[in-house]
Parts: structure tokens; C-alpha cells; sequence
């Protein structure tokens, strides 16, 4: 097993290190056409190596942000230059073969793959930093006490830490205090891993401002394993007025229940009919899972309102073809028996914040109560308003 892990991580290495290369070829090749001064080819290839390495950098032991915001950018740089180049090559390869000078053929090719970038990281930025609210309307029929209605907010994905900062958490708590909810729900990747940008920036002091009569409610996504702070990110929340539910669940207001899984991640989870046991099964059941792995066994547990993320639809096209063949539900709303699923793209981001073919978003969701229940009620609800 341990060669295997071994061998599997060197093949990778190999991989990853000729995409680099390749990458770095074409934009030295490209600075040689452009009449650029050259730098010498060791400075060259150090910056190459910082830039491709540099995630891996600020997670070392002795941390450094920078590292990792360098890093971040560098992901988006990587997947749209393995979309660009080959193509870019290939055309102008033709180019010189209709005669063109070859140094003019790759400045122009050249060209036209910058501003191809620059597109890409102008709209893709406003994408991840200009999220929009998205409303869903549905009816879950079973009594919930007096209460006839309910409004849920809802964010999942927000990555706060060193790229989705304080600036961006300002803006969930405008959006989501200005939907006025009655309850906030944060189904995972609350923060970037580990916690320390969260504290060492006080985000505490700004994400406690979210408020809802009902109050604002979590759970655990796969970053905050990998985070490997758990309880000391849990205090955190716990100052800032959000309860985190692992494998809890709990009655709110006499009207339902709210019930928060661990993530997926976690191997010692509860399954979903023990966690479910103590819950009135007449009564609406509204659960938080971060990942929409088990859509399925959650219709068949009784879940009314299955609430997810983790997907980012992709974040950045074309990823949204792979997110889709991966999860039954990737994005959007999915009616499953009597269970409605709602995976929202996320506020946040992962890695570089870039969003294409996705937008950062909050979900806003009107749930009626019937009195009485109503087995034929309209299958096409939970469409976008």
C-alpha cells in the first residue's frame, strides 16, 4: 500500500512537472518573440517553479499567505493554459506553414491567448466576487406547529480565509440579513482549512452580525477536515453565535427539525436512519449534508428539505461537465419522491477566485406548510423564481 501511495504520487509529480514545462516553454518561447530583454533561463525557471509550487509553499510548516494566494491564482492559470495553448500551437503552427514569419506567427497567437486570459480573469473575478440570491419556492406537506411558512438563507462554500475575505463576508451578511430570514443555514466549507486567517483577521466579529429569529446554524464540510482544527474552529463559530451541528439534531421552534450530518469526509459519521431516530417523522425534517452524495438514501429516510454544497457547479468551465457526472444533483433543485434537494454553486470559492459557467450566490427559500397533507401537490415546484 505503501509503495503504491509512493509510486502514485511520483507518477503525478512527473505529470504535473511536464504540464509545468510545457507551459513554461510556451511563455518563454512567446518573450523571445515579443523582442522581451530574456531573463537568464535559471531565473526563468525559478519563477516557474515558485508560481507551480508555490500552494504547496504556503502550507509548508512555516506558513506564508502569500505563498498560497500565489498559489490559488496559479490553479486557474493551470487549467485555462492547458485549454488555450494546445490550440494556440496548433494555430499558429499553420500560420508559419501559410508562410507567416514564425516570430510573428507566435507574438500574434501569443497575443490573442493573453487577452483571451484577461478576459477570462476579468469576468470570472466578478463572477466570484458579486454573488446574487436565488429563490426557491416549495411546499412540504405536513404540519410544522402554527407556523405556516418559513423563510430559509442559505450559503454554502464560503471559503473565508486569505482570497474570500472580510470584504466578501460583508457581503453575506448584507445579502443574507436583507432576504430576513427567519433561519440562516450554512451547510459547510465555512473556512479555507485552517482557521488561522479567520481569527488573525477577526472575521468573528463581522460573521456574528448574521441574524435570523431562529438563529444562524452550520456543519462541516470536507475543508474543515482538512483543516485539522475542528474544535478550535468550532469555539470560533461558537463566539460568533453559530451552533455546528455534527451528526445533531435539533427541534426548532416546536415547528421542525433541523438535522446537521458531518461531512462525507468523516468516516465514523452516523448513518442517516440512527442520526433521524429521535426525529417525529410527521413533523417537516430539514437536514444539512455538505456534499449531495446520498440524495437518495435521505428520500428514503423521510428528509423534506435536503440543503447541500460543495460542488461550486465546477466553479470554473468546463469543470461543470465532471460535477455533473459525479453527483446526481451538481446544482440547482431536484425532486426526489416527496424530498426536495436544493446544492447551491456556493459564495465562495476554492483556489483562485475565478468563476465561469458558475456565479457566487445565496439561496433564499420559501417553504409553505400544508395543514394537511397533500400527496399530489405540483411536482414542478422549486423552480427558480
Amino acid at each position: 500500500m505503501k509503495f503504491r501511495m509512493i509510486a502514485g504520487f511520483a507518477i503525478f509529480f512527473i505529470i504535473y512537472s511536464l504540464l509545468v514545462l510545457y507551459i513554461g516553454w510556451n511563455g518563454w518561447i512567446w518573450l523571445d518573440s515579443a523582442g522581451s530583454p530574456m531573463l537568464p533561463a535559471p531565473l526563468y525557471g525559478a519563477i516557474v517553479f515558485i508560481l507551480a509550487f508555490s500552494y504547496l509553499l504556503g502550507r509548508a510548516k512555516f506558513r506564508m499567505p502569500i505563498f498560497t494566494i500565489i498559489g490559488s491564482y496559479w490553479f486557474g492559470i493551470l487549467q485555462y493554459a492547458l485549454l488555450l495553448l494546445p490550440p494556440a500551437n496548433l494555430a499558429g503552427y499553420i500560420l508559419i506553414e501559410t508562410g507567416l514569419p514564425s516570430s510573428k506567427a507566435i507574438f500574434w497567437t501569443g497575443l490573442f491567448v493573453l487577452a483571451a486570459f484577461s478576459a477570462i480573469f476579468v469576468y470570472g473575478t466578478f463572477n466570484a466576487y458579486s454573488p446574487v440570491v436565488r429563490k426557491y419556492s416549495i411546499t412540504i406537506p405536513k404540519q410544522a406547529g402554527g407556523r405556516k411558512k418559513l423563510k430559509i438563507a442559505m450559503a454554502s462554500d464560503m471559503h473565508f480565509g486569505n482570497l474570500s475575505g472580510i470584504a466578501h463576508l460583508r457581503r453575506l451578511v448584507e445579502k443574507a440579513n436583507g432576504i430576513k430570514p427567519d433561519i440562516i443555514l450554512l451547510p459547510g466549507d465555512i473556512i479555507e482549512d485552517d482557521p488561522e486567517p479567520f481569527i488573525r483577521k477577526k472575521m468573528g466579529e463581522v460573521i456574528k452580525e448574521l441574524s435570523a429569529p431562529l438563529g444562524v446554524y452550520g456543519v462541516l464540510g470536507n475543508h474543515e477536515y482538512y483543516g485539522r482544527a475542528i474544535p478550535e474552529f468550532v469555539r470560533e463559530m461558537d463566539k460568533s453565535g453559530i451552533q455546528i451541528l455534527q451528526d445533531e439534531v435539533v427541534e426548532i421552534d416546536e415547528s421542525f427539525f433541523l438535522a446537521g450530518r458531518k461531512d462525507k469526509t468523516d468516516k465514523f459519521r452516523q448513518k442517516l436512519n440512527d442520526l433521524l431516530a429521535t426525529a417525529d417523522p410527521s413533523m417537516p425534517i430539514i437536514m444539512m449534508d455538505h456534499q449531495p452524495a446520498e440524495v437518495s438514501i435521505a428520500a428514503k429516510n423521510g428528509v423534506d428539505l435536503l440543503l447541500c454544497g460543495h460542488t461550486h457547479r465546477g466553479q470554473m468551465a468546463p469543470n461543470h461537465y465532471i460535477t455533473r457526472k459525479l453527483f446526481e444533483i451538481d446544482w440547482g433543485y431536484l425532486r426526489k419522491g416527496d424530498m426536495h434537494t436544493i446544492v447551491s454553486s456556493g459564495f465562495g470559492f476554492w483556489g483562485p477566485p475565478l468563476r465561469l459557467g458558475s456565479r457566487s450566490e445565496i439561496i433564499e427559500i420559501d417553504v409553505m406548510f400544508a395543514e394537511e397533507a397533500e400527496p399530489d401537490y405540483n411536482k414542478n415546484e422549486g423552480a427558480i423564481l
